[in-house]
């Protein structure tokens, strides 16, 4: 899911066969006429029987036998790709579902340091004192302390105009105000250019200096951290890398935070090189780059949403899955943080019915009960909050927050 242009509120709102017909056979001869018999003189000779009309699309016996090799040929080719294709997914599907199964051990609840993605509204003027008001009191008692507010999208050569977030410093004075002790971050994100025609382009290392110097722009303007999501990005991307690493110069020296949206990782070993021969954007990360990325950051969010699960305990599953994956990489200094699904769709990368909340807090519970249970630096994250319905705050308050 592409942050900077769907739900995020990027494009400055918030609110958010052929007939086919039978030929007919070609005509049969047709029967011979009767003739008119002559008065007999004696008994005629019988009439000889007409030879039979051969069957429609009858076939010499040669012709078929020359055919059925290639039928048998053709039918084992059918069959052998239904199985390619077919057993490993039932494979996969069975094995998350079998991953959505026991109970998370106890404690493996917020340990308040979750935090939520933010739409575009809260610094471009649409809300007042009495809406962040509201947001204090619905965040009130759960574990979230930091807040990633939309304040890009930048622009293709990485400079951020002011006037795409010109109530910035109100929110944040607003938030220290009615929620002391929550960080606020700027939710910085771009389409980058392999995403198509246009956009970021991060092998340019003039690029890349404009994005540093945007996010020194808005911790100049009250920020308490940087946080970067930047799509679609391909597993091993060296001049990724290099612009964190510039970022985190900057941020420690600003006693800042650097976060970063992150790709979920591959579920089998190598799927995003697999996927990469007939995709020209992997949706996932090897586990090696994500272990890279964060090593680079002070928080990593891991989108796990979109997963294309058709299934409660099979997206329940692969959430588990993916927590595992990804503590095993992170180090126990880098905050990690489980992306939750805020919001209702329902289309082939994401099916409403099955990324819900509670299954998604549920798996991450399991997968931190298997890998890392007294892992202190983790939390979960909501996207987003104009497209949070109550439902979803209910699962996240009761399966999580304690």
């Amino acid at each position: 899911m592409d942050h900077t242009e769907s739900r995020d509120g990027t494009d400055g709102t918030d609110e958010p066969t052929d007939d086919t017909r039978a030929t007919p056979d070609p005509a049969s001869p047709p029967e011979p006429a009767s003739r008119p018999e002559p008065e007999p003189a004696s008994p005629p000779d019988p009439e000889p029987e007409p030879a039979p009309n051969p069957e429609p699309n009858s076939e010499p016996e040669s012709g078929r036998k020359r055919r059925r090799p290639w039928v048998r040929r053709l039918r084992r080719t059918a069959l052998v790709l239904a199985l390619v294709l077919i057993v490993p997914l039932v494979a996969v599907e069975t094995a998350l579902r079998v991953n959505y199964t026991g109970d998370p051990a106890d404690g493996t609840y917020t340990r308040n340091r979750d935090a939520m993605w933010l739409g575009h509204a809260w610094v471009d003027g649409r809300k007042k004192d009495a809406d962040v008001t509201a947001l204090a009191g619905r965040l009130e008692d759960t574990g979230v302390r930091d807040l990633y507010v939309h304040t890009g999208p930048l622009e293709h050569d990485g400079t951020l105009p002011r006037s795409v977030y010109p109530r910035a410093r109100w929110f944040i004075d607003a938030v220290h105000r009615e929620l002391p002790g929550v960080r606020v971050q700027a939710f910085l994100g771009d389409v980058l250019a392999n995403g198509g025609p246009e956009g970021l382009e991060l092998a340019d290392a003039a690029t890349r200096d404009e994005v540093v110097r945007s996010a020194g722009q808005v911790l100049d303007t009250g920020y308490e951290g940087v946080h970067m999501d930047l799509e679609p990005l391909h597993s091993g991307d060296e001049h990724y890398l290099d612009l964190l690493d510039d970022l985190r110069t900057l941020t420690k020296g600003r006693d800042a935070q650097l976060s970063v949206a992150a790709h979920q990782i591959d579920p089998l070993p190598h799927l995003h090189s697999v996927a990469g021969l007939v995709a020209d954007h992997p949706k996932w990360w090897s586990q090696e780059f994500f272990g890279q990325v964060a090593r680079r950051v002070d928080q990593i969010a891991v989108m796990s949403y979109d997963t294309a699960r058709l299934f409660e305990s099979t997206y329940g599953g692969y959430v588990a899955q993916q927590t595992s994956l990804a503590l095993e990489v992170t180090p126990p200094t880098t905050h990690l943080l489980m992306g939750l699904p805020f919001y209702y769709e329902s289309n082939p990368s994401h099916w409403g019915h099955a990324e819900t909340v509670a299954a998604a807090v549920r798996g991450a519970r399991l997968g931190l009960s298997r890998t890392d249970p007294d892992r202190e630096l983790f939390g979960l994250a909501p996207y987003i909050d104009f497209a949070a319905s109550e439902t979803n705050w209910r699962e996240f308050e009761g399966g999580w927050v304690r």
